[in-house]
């Protein structure tokens, strides 16, 4: 079948020219090749969904997730207890210039987000220009991974941005088998590893991907791979040495927290990875499809003329889509399609830029209109109806109180000392919370987290004292605290309540037991107590 392309062009321009705002969308479009167009979107991306983020989560904090990468950060380390460093590392230069605040962190997210679709967009550019680069990133801009996956900046948000870009630095080491790029693709490797392990399946996919492509002989017979191998080595290795040295918790955390499931659970899970994954890229397939039409009936005959590039890339998304349900099964560990997102970059790459066929300017002006209308609208009525109804109907982690509850603790601490609230614990994601929304901004003291209170804290912390929060209807927790409190010569229990609010309008409200462990050398001082709350000296 034949399809008159320059006459398509031309009926698209005319109704193009019929609304007075879309030639100013055509200009823009114009400038991908300048340099400014794909900058000006991805700014414009972070604007709108910064605005959305502030008004939906108005009367609610930073996920747990969020305050723990921040409380990692507090320490420079070559890796920490449950993760490997650099989520943290990014949190501490990041809030070196930001202030510890929500927005700054939701900031943190989307710009972390942008830089991923930028580093995507080096990728794309190498086999198409003009219209496709943007589609590309429309494409991503249509899932729910750079906006709401991105938004709890954590070991797997982290990657976004890590992945695609040592897959380019990859594609170009290659392509070129020159040293530079070698040396770049064995440095990004190693970063992607000190994001998450879960890039151990990156690294295996180039493995494969190199073995696997035509032009294997040229690559291995280069200085390409092995200098790959040694810079990432070398990049790896104060972090290998850390895991060495210090029992590799963080090892031991994911394989106590993930592996050893019964093998029908990992079955199942296995089972519905790429499934899982797939919903993610629901909307984009739909968007595509319009896009293509007929035209998809090419999608066989364009996968088997797959320009070499390409197919490197292709072989690199088969092995970040099969081996992690390989491994989980072998390790009997569960699966989460979550944990996949920061790949998915190369399913849009791949789709647009294999196609053989042009795309009308139409519909990339339309792709544009969709992609834009849906975040404002989003930003402008999605976005305030959440705010209200979180509201009456908080997030189940307790966010919406979590600011209100440092802050009462904090007083009724410093009704008991003059001293500096120096550590915390009791529910993890509330000790947390806490550390960073207490004007003291106390440290996490992990062993004062239930159920850890067995493992008792150097006697320096004991000294200075501490104080843990729980969820009033927590008596698990509640317990777990009093018991290691119990240890101390005195200590002060009270429980209070908050209550949301938004815009004046009252909302829910939760319950909150604490314990305070004053310092050893203050003086006895009478509970102190406000309205809702109970408070009494129980030593």
């Amino acid at each position: 079948m034949c399809y008159p392309v320059a006459g398509a062009a031309t009926i698209a321009r005319a109704r193009i020219s019929s609304a007075d705002w879309r030639p100013a969308i055509q200009i823009w479009m114009d400038g991908v090749e300048a340099g400014w167009a794909v900058p000006l979107l991805l700014v414009g991306f972070v604007a709108v969904w910064q605005l959305f983020l502030s008004i939906a989560y108005y009367d609610g904090d930073l996920h747990p997730d969020v305050l723990e990468t921040w409380t990692f950060g507090r320490s420079v380390a070559w890796g920490y207890s449950k993760h490997p460093p650099l989520m943290g590392w990014i949190a501490r230069a990041w809030t070196s210039v930001f202030p510890l605040s929500n927005w700054s962190f939701e900031l943190l997210a989307l710009t972390n987000s942008a830089i991923a679709m930028w580093m995507v967009d080096l990728i794309s550019r190498r086999f198409v220009s003009g219209d496709k680069r943007l589609i590309v990133l429309f494409l991503l801009m249509l899932q729910p991974t750079y906006q709401f996956h991105a938004q709890r900046f954590n070991a797997n948000a982290v990657l976004l941005a890590v992945w695609p870009l040592a897959t380019y630095c990859f594609l170009r080491s290659f392509e070129t088998r020159q040293l530079g790029w070698a040396v770049a693709t064995g440095a990004m490797a190693a970063l992607a590893m000190l994001g998450k392990y879960y890039s151990l399946f990156l690294i295996a996919s180039f493995a494969f991907a190199a073995v696997l492509h035509p032009q294997r002989r040229a690559y291995f017979r280069s200085q390409a791979p092995w200098a790959s191998v040694i810079a990432g080595l070398g990049a790896l290795g104060p972090h290998l040495h850390w895991l060495a040295t210090t029992g590799a918790t963080p090892c031991v955390y994911a394989l106590t927290t993930h592996a050893g499931k019964p093998f029908g659970t990992a079955f199942l899970d296995a089972l519905l990875f790429v499934p899982g994954v797939a919903m993610v890229l629901a909307l984009p397939a739909v968007a595509w499809a319009l896009i293509a039409g007929e035209r998809l009936k090419r999608f066989a005959s364009d996968f088997r003329t797959l320009n070499p590039g390409l197919w490197l890339l292709f072989l690199v998304g088969v092995g970040t889509m099969a081996f992690p349900p390989i491994i989980a099964i072998a390790l009997r560990a569960d699966l989460q399609p979550i944990w996949a997102l920061q790949g998915t970059f190369l399913i849009a790459i791949l789709t647009v830029c294999g196609a053989s066929y042009s795309i009308e300017r139409l519909h990339s002006v339309n792709l544009a209109v969709a992609t834009v209308g849906i975040a404002l609208f989003a930003a402008l009525i999605v976005a305030p109806l959440h705010a209200f109804y979180r509201n009456s109907y908080p997030l189940h982690e307790g966010r919406n109180f979590y600011r209100p509850a440092a802050e009462e603790l904090t007083r009724l601490w410093h009704a008991q000392s003059d001293a500096a609230l120096p550590a915390v614990g009791g529910d993890d994601d509330l000790a947390l919370a806490l550390a960073f929304y207490s004007p003291d901004h106390p440290f996490y003291e992990n062993r004062f987290v239930n159920p850890h209170m067995k493992r008792r804290p150097e006697s320096a912390v004991l000294e200075r004292g501490w104080a843990a929060l729980c969820f009033g209807e927590d008596a698990g927790c509640i317990a777990s605290i009093e018991e290691a409190a119990g240890r101390a010569p005195r200590f002060v229990r009270s429980e209070f309540a908050v209550q949301s609010t938004l815009l004046g309008q009252p909302g829910a409200s939760q319950r909150f037991t604490a314990i305070i462990v004053p310092p050893l050398q203050a003086a006895p001082r009478a509970a102190v107590t406000s309205p809702g709350t109970h408070a009494s000296a129980d030593r």
